[in-house]
């Protein structure tokens, strides 16, 4: 049995008709005789879906009891036994209740496609996955259930269910989404008309990009090479000259006048690298394209114009952007140019674009690597060979006569070994003077610069023709040699600067000092200014008396408009100066990144003290509440006329008070404590003591009997601070109390470890999924159903921050056989061999 085909019904928000378009689409296939159950839908009251599932046939819901409630969820069971040819399947990104067979109920869906089962179900846009920052920034709302992209975009089919803001609203205001009397807040809050537009269009465009899947994978399945212009995709042919930035511009603007179009601008490199374009200008046009929403592409390739056409082809393009040629009058005897060619062979499906700008005719203007760069020694000893080499060649054979044509042969090698030691100048000054010196001395009628014989015009002309090619291949050798050197050593550079990128090194002076070293300088700064009129900063610096501004420097690489990379101690050659600004943007990044690092962590002590903040909030209204009550209570009958209270009634009422000021004092100051902490002007005050002196006091908040304590006499004493340990456990104590059942007590137990000393509270309540073991220690969280008057859901995270104040960790965990056990690790006294010690490192850190 093959694997069943999912269907699903998209939506934009909630009330657009997906479900009922879903159980619209149930009744054609029953009517065409297809067997078609409902798996789980879900009406909400909503009464014209309600009659859509009248006719079609349901599966048993399965019921659930969780904490006290009722529940019912889809049924996996019955629906495989049922085994339909499909099923009905609402709400995918829907959570399941624990003890479900699944968590979630696109798992649910997975089982039975998996069973070939074909599904038809319903998702919003804003249940999906990747989508959940977009949307809460949209609506202000996050979304707790989601599903993965992947699952949707698997789908043999998306069907979206659009409807416009408007008629969504008319909808919602007639009360056919909701009741009525969440009709006002929905329209105030969720559905303001700019929310829903929002969202419709995220919903558009992601079924538009799921569309484009589709025809990408049709296109390539089948080999269609042919354009189909299902939207504008524009692609900008870029040299690397400065004209490049009017033509992305140009096609951002072309892009805007049709829907949904796309700029891609490419730049084609020959494949030699002999001929390449400046680094810093296509980086500059790459942030331009990335900032105008386009994409850069960098393409190899010999042939510039069918490299081009097939890039665009391959993207399905739909126009091309190119501007007119840098090249002079002259140089188009060389051929009609780019432009031209690409404009020829476009086409009928492909429009090209030539379009002006300031650098017309004004010459290519690209850097080509010239010269064989062989070293002035070898340049030097090569003109040597080359112009005297033929004169002392010349006057050996006056003495010998060997025939022409191996005087011929003796040129040719002087003419070769010039190329060999100076590459190709010399070795055309060579040919040249040797053909001269051959006419001259040995081509009748000799002593004069004419030839009699046509043969040996021939002769001569063979000559120079096979002594340039040979100079020219070999200069072309040495060039290729020293490229292939060079860049060798420019990818083992730019191999260490990715491998430092991966490894995420951050140290902007390590960089700085490989940049000196690799360069052989003296000093490296990287400089940066706020403006283009304010001074220059440094922003690191290795060397003596590294250069304050670029101008004071012997060479400076621009970073950006306000940043620069300025070295001491030569001047480097240009073709040094790619790798250095590869170097240059990596520094950039690095103290980017340094920066970022540095406002993050700025951002988690923020993030630390609100949280602090917010558990002292929790602990003044989760633990004055009783001591207050108690003490206005018994202040309130001592005052009361109505009653004669007796002298042992009057000493009661006022122990009580003094017990419930004394709990106040004490909590008061360790909250006072645990703020100063937190603001960096205290620290705990950690001391030596026993478990069982902290651990019992803990207890007073909770009834008598609801916990029982289990704490050994021979563990060894713990270093802590004693009014943040009462606090941690009784906030621990208490919250198992709340959820554990009357009949079963909370245990309070320790235990000794290596240096460790475990403070267990276990509860046998309905426990904590492991998903959410960490979110319950956040601010303002109760889980579950706990009902209003429990707390504000901060006593756990009152405790979790006291434990870890005190070096200590609090963690959850199951209890076996059902509940949850809070496990609360402090350090114990032998641990810290010199406590003084170690409570002055903590102030230092």
């Amino acid at each position: 049995m093959g694997r069943g085909k999912l269907r699903i019904y998209l939506g934009a928000a909630p009330g657009v008709g997906k479900t009922y378009a879903m159980l619209s689409e149930a009744h054609r296939r029953v009517e065409r005789g297809t067997d078609c159950v409902v798996a789980f839908v879900e009406h909400h009251n909503r009464p014209r879906t309600e009659v859509m599932l009248h006719g079609l046939e349901q599966v048993p819901r399965r019921q659930l009891d969780y904490r006290g409630s009722s529940f019912t969820e889809m049924d996996v069971d019955a629906v495989l036994l049922r085994a339909p040819a499909v099923a009905l399947v609402d709400e995918l990104a829907h959570t399941n209740v624990p003890g479900s067979r699944n968590a979630k109920r696109w798992q649910d869906v997975e089982e039975l496609l998996a069973a070939g089962i074909d599904v038809v179900s319903t998702v919003n846009i804003q249940h999906l996955e990747s989508l959940g920052d977009v949307v809460e920034s949209i609506t202000g709302v996050r979304q707790r259930e989601t599903v993965p992209d992947e699952v949707v975009r698997r789908a043999d089919q998306i069907e979206l269910v659009d409807m416009s803001p408007p008629a969504l609203r008319r909808r919602m205001a007639h009360g056919n989404i909701y009741k009525s009397d969440k009709v006002d807040a929905a329209l105030s809050n969720y559905f303001r008309p700019g929310n829903l537009t929002a969202l419709r269009e995220l919903a558009l465009l992601w079924v538009a990009d799921r569309v484009d899947e589709y025809l990408t994978e049709y296109r390539s399945e089948h080999r269609v090479s042919k354009i189909w212009g299902s939207r504008e995709r524009i692609v900008v042919g870029l040299t690397g000259g400065p004209e490049g930035r009017t033509l992305i511009r140009r096609a951002a603007r072309l892009a805007e006048k049709g829907a949904g179009g796309e700029v891609m601008a490419v730049y084609i490199a020959r494949s030699d690298g002999l001929t390449s374009a400046s680094p810093k200008e296509l980086a500059v046009q790459r942030t331009l394209a990335e900032d105008l929403g386009g994409t850069f592409h960098h393409v190899v390739g010999d042939d510039i114009p069918v490299a081009l056409l097939d890039f665009a082809r391959g993207v399905n393009a739909t126009q091309i952007v190119l501007g007119s040629s840098r090249r002079k009058t002259w140089q188009y005897v060389f051929g009609p140019g780019v432009g031209a060619t690409v404009a020829r062979e476009s086409g009928p499906d492909l429009d090209v674009h030539i379009v002006t700008h300031d650098e017309v005719a004004k010459g290519r203007g690209l850097p080509v690597a010239r010269g064989a760069r062989l070293g002035r020694s070898r340049i030097i000893w090569g003109w040597l060979v080359g112009v005297g080499g033929p004169v002392v060649l010349a006057l050996l054979l006056n003495t010998i006569d060997l025939g022409l044509a191996n005087d011929m042969l003796l040129f040719l090698t002087v003419t070769v070994a010039a190329a060999l030691l100076g590459g190709l100048f010399p070795a055309l000054a060579s040919a040249a003077f040797g053909s001269l010196l051959l006419n001259y001395y040995y081509t009748p009628p000799l002593h004069r610069l004419t030839i009699a014989d046509p043969k040996n015009i021939v002769a001569i002309a063979i000559f120079v023709g096979v002594a340039v090619s040979v100079a020219s291949v070999v200069d072309l050798a040495a060039r290729r040699t020293h490229q292939a050197a060079r860049l060798r050593a420019e990818s083992e550079i730019l191999s260490f600067l990715a491998g430092s990128v991966l490894r995420g090194e951050t140290s902007l002076e390590a960089l700085l000092e490989r940049v000196r070293e690799t360069f052989g300088m003296e000093s490296v700064a990287l400089l940066e200014r706020a403006g283009d009129v304010d001074p220059w900063t440094c922003a690191g610096s290795v060397g003596p008396q590294s250069p304050k501004r670029p101008e004071d420097a012997d060479v400076d690489m621009p970073v950006g408009d306000h940043m620069a990379l300025a070295l001491s101690g030569r001047v480097l050659p240009a073709s040094d100066r790619r790798v250095l600004a590869a170097f240059a943007a990596q520094a950039a990044v690095v103290l980017d990144r340094q920066r970022l690092q540095h406002e993050a962590d700025q951002a988690k002590e923020l993030a630390e003290g609100n949280r602090i903040r917010t558990a002292l909030l929790a602990a003044v209204s989760h633990d004055l509440r009783t001591p207050l009550a108690a003490i206005k209570a018994a202040v309130s009958s001592l005052r009361s006329d109505d009653v004669a209270w007796s002298e042992e009634d009057q000493a009661e009422l006022l122990e009580a008070i003094e017990e419930g000021a004394d709990r106040l004092d004490h909590l008061v100051g360790n909250l006072l404590d645990m703020s100063r902490l937190q603001t960096g002007t205290v620290t705990p005050l950690i001391r030596e003591i026993d478990l069982d002196e902290v651990v019992p006091m803990a207890l007073g908040g909770v009834p008598e009997g609801s916990a029982e304590l289990d704490i050994p006499e021979t563990l060894p004493m713990v270093a802590v601070d004693p009014g943040l340990l009462e606090r941690a456990v009784a906030n621990l104590v208490e919250n198992a109390v709340k959820y554990s059942p009357a009949d079963e007590p909370v245990l309070v137990s320790a235990s000794g470890m290596a240096n460790r000393v475990e403070v267990r509270v276990v509860d046998r309540g309905p426990g904590v999924p492991d998903e959410a073991k960490d979110r319950i220690f956040a601010p303002f969280q109760r889980y579950g159903d706990a009902p209003r008057g429990a707390g504000v859901g901060l006593g756990l995270a009152v405790a979790r921050g006291f434990a870890e104040a005190m070096g200590g960790t609090l963690n959850a965990e199951d209890t076996p056989g059902g509940g949850l056990t809070m496990v609360l690790t402090v350090r114990a006294v032998d641990s810290l061999p010199d406590l003084a010690t170690a409570t002055a490192e903590r102030q230092a850190s």
